[in-house]
């Protein structure tokens, strides 16, 4: 596994440590200014600031736990892409049963002219754990 490679994968697993943190700081580092996001059943949403505003009205309602298998990570050059498969478990503030998500995403990454990757287009694409479709059998 090459540096490049390696880097991608730190900043992957950073991602998910600093979100089960909630250290927003942290996460809106790993990312472009000019992300965008896309998921199902929702607009695109453009932008960190976009992302943070979002990030904030959810804080409080609950702790996210999660895992990112890499599946594989492609370097270009100054560009890059992975493919992981999420699970995510959202444990309610108030109490109850969680809510556990699943699903691929797919990253677009590009190197910033300081040399660190960041993710600049992400297509996450978890539903309702169960709800998986084409699976392998």
């Amino acid at each position: 596994m090459d540096s490049d490679e390696q880097a991608i994968r730190s900043l992957i697993a950073t991602w998910m440590e600093a979100s089960a943190r909630g250290d927003l700081t942290r996460v809106l580092e790993l990312m472009a200014e000019d992300v965008v996001f896309l998921g199902p059943g929702r607009p695109p949403m453009r932008g960190r600031e976009a992302f943070a505003a979002a990030s904030r009205a959810a804080e409080g309602r609950g702790r996210v736990d999660g895992s990112a298998d890499v599946q594989e990570v492609r370097v270009f050059g100054d560009w890059a892409y992975t493919w992981a498969q999420l699970s995510i478990t959202i444990h309610p503030a108030a109490g109850g049963a969680p809510t556990r998500l699943e699903g691929p995403s797919l990253s677009v990454l590009r190197r910033t002219d300081g040399g660190r990757w960041v993710i600049f287009r992400d297509a996450n694409m978890i539903t309702p754990a169960g709800n998986a479709r084409g699976a392998a059998s």
